[in-house]
């Protein structure tokens, strides 16, 4: 099987993985896990009281999902920079 018609599948099949879940449950909330957890230890320890706030808030959840998707994207090119930096190094040696 040649390159490009692999990574035509790979892209396919991701895209099936991220589409499925909302294909299938149509009218499903997704939660955040950090809702979740906050709701698990409350109903755990009632009394809690957080020992830290956050340092920023953002004002609506489009700058929060902005900050989330900017911290991915550093994040994704700094594996990328690594991983190329790993691979270019094993074809230099071989």
């Amino acid at each position: 099987m040649k390159l490009y018609k692999k990574n035509l599948l790979l892209i396919i099949l991701a895209i099936f993985i991220a589409a499925a879940p909302l294909a299938v449950l149509k009218n499903a909330e997704f939660e955040g896990a950090d809702g979740l957890a906050m709701d698990a230890i409350g109903e755990i320890v009632p009394d809690y009281e957080p020992w830290m706030n956050s340092l920023l808030i953002p004002k609506s959840g489009e700058v929060e999902s902005l900050l989330f998707s900017l911290q991915a994207a550093i994040g994704a090119g700094v594996v990328g920079f690594v991983l190329g930096r790993m691979t270019s190094k094993k074809a230099k040696v071989e």
